[in-house]
């Protein structure tokens, strides 16, 4: 394992999970991370902009946090990811709330390797895909995974999220 290996990338190594790690150059004044990944890329490795998958840190209204997953060019239903996790209702966490919940800072947020494991709803569209992307756990560095992987290392449901 390279030293300087995020939590994210640890756990897949750990798990001997098959995974290919990609990085690109972040630029700090970037103001929507998942676009940034998807720009930087897209085209690079052929994959399509919906295989790139953002990390969001909800918190439900039982009290505590969860993660949705699902493809940068889609919007999350609340409604949806809520139900998927069992609570009545979700919001999204606020930025503190989600960093501290995860060990990771905003825009590098990994649904894999968290400070603590939290439930997890990973879009069904996912499983279209033989592979798809998520961030390693650093911003400028993305996780190319098979979903099957992600969704059992996470502990995750599937569920339609996206509107």
């Amino acid at each position: 394992m390279a030293a300087g290996a995020t939590p994210a990338i640890r756990a897949l190594v750990t798990a001997g999970a098959d995974h290919t790690v990609h990085g690109y150059d972040h630029d700090p004044r970037a103001d929507s991370f998942g676009g940034e990944a998807v720009d930087a890329l897209a085209a690079r490795l052929g994959v399509a902009p919906e295989q790139i998958f953002k990390t969001l840190v909800l918190q439900l209204s039982t009290g505590s946090l969860a993660v949705a997953v699902l493809p940068v060019p889609r919007t999350l239903s609340l409604k949806a990811a809520a139900a998927a996790l069992g609570a009545p209702k979700a919001t999204m966490a606020d930025r503190a709330a989600a960093e501290r919940g995860t060990g990771y800072v905003l825009g590098g947020i990994s649904p894999l390797g968290q400070r603590k494991r939290l439930p997890t709803v990973v879009d069904v569209s996912a499983l279209e895909w033989e592979r798809m992307l998520c961030s390693a756990g650093r911003r400028g560095l993305e996780i190319e995974v098979a979903p099957v992987h992600l969704i059992r290392l996470t502990g995750a449901v599937t569920a339609a999220v996206t509107t």
